[in-house]
């Protein structure tokens, strides 16, 4: 089901200079934050939640999301060479599923990890709040890419519309509108860090149990519609 070629060429797509440049913005912003925020208020659990909650969760990770998910598969369908990819004796499932696996680690790497370093800087992990964030950044991480893997494959504006879904829907829908928050992969990844969290500021609107099956069944649910997108798109250039 994994491919190593696939994998590499995914990588080398995925963090070329630009795009890498793009990826590292956000992490490096949010440690710069964190250790501007801490010089000035000194060591606050409740500054920390603030921060690794509305900028590194509810903003960094999707965004993050959406350029590694798109980025894994759109551009390579946008230019036609996912032609040369696809004419490979390599299974489109396994094409899906090895570019999810980039998406996520690359997703991961970009943004779990800035996000632990933010938290021990902010309140050195005080309450738990830096693991439980890093936590749910990588429970996150696995859903996003997922979704946006497939939006790549379905649409040519799905750089577009990731971030309509993240900056609209995520960050603006998924904290004022209390219905639009049981469909927020955000609050699904608060729930995991609620668990992990010693601390009562870290919560989500949906319990465990819901949130665990809505981020299995949404991940399962977008990487199967991939390789069935990827697969009529062979079909269709075959005939």
């Amino acid at each position: 089901m994994y491919d190593p070629t696939v994998a590499r060429l995914t990588y080398r797509g995925l963090l070329g200079r630009r795009r890498a440049l793009i990826l590292g913005a956000l992490p490096v912003l949010l440690i710069v934050i964190s250790a501007v925020v801490r010089a000035l208020t000194g060591a606050d659990d409740q500054v920390a939640h603030d921060v690794l909650g509305g900028f590194a969760l509810a903003t960094m990770v999707p965004i993050i999301g959406v350029i590694a998910g798109t980025g894994a598969i759109g551009p390579e369908i946008d230019d036609g060479s996912v032609v040369y990819l696809l004419a490979k004796p390599v299974k489109r499932p396994t094409i899906i599923f090895t570019k999810l696996i980039v998406a996520i680690a690359v997703t991961m790497a970009f943004s779990a990890l800035p996000t632990f370093i933010a938290g021990m800087i902010l309140n050195g992990n005080g309450q738990q709040i830096a693991v439980a964030y890093t936590v749910a950044a990588l429970v996150a991480s696995i859903a996003y890419a997922a979704l946006f893997l497939l939006l790549g494959t379905v649409s040519r504006h799905a750089v577009v519309f990731g971030l309509v879904y993240a900056l609209v829907w995520e960050a603006l829908f998924g904290s004022l509108v209390s219905g639009a928050r049981t469909l927020s992969v955000q609050q699904w990844a608060l729930a995991v860090a609620h668990k992990v969290s010693a601390s009562s500021l870290v919560t989500s609107d949906v319990g465990l149990p819901t949130a665990t099956v809505l981020l299995i069944a949404v991940t399962v649910a977008a990487t199967w519609y991939a390789g069935q997108k990827l697969r009529a798109l062979t079909l269709a250039g075959e005939e």
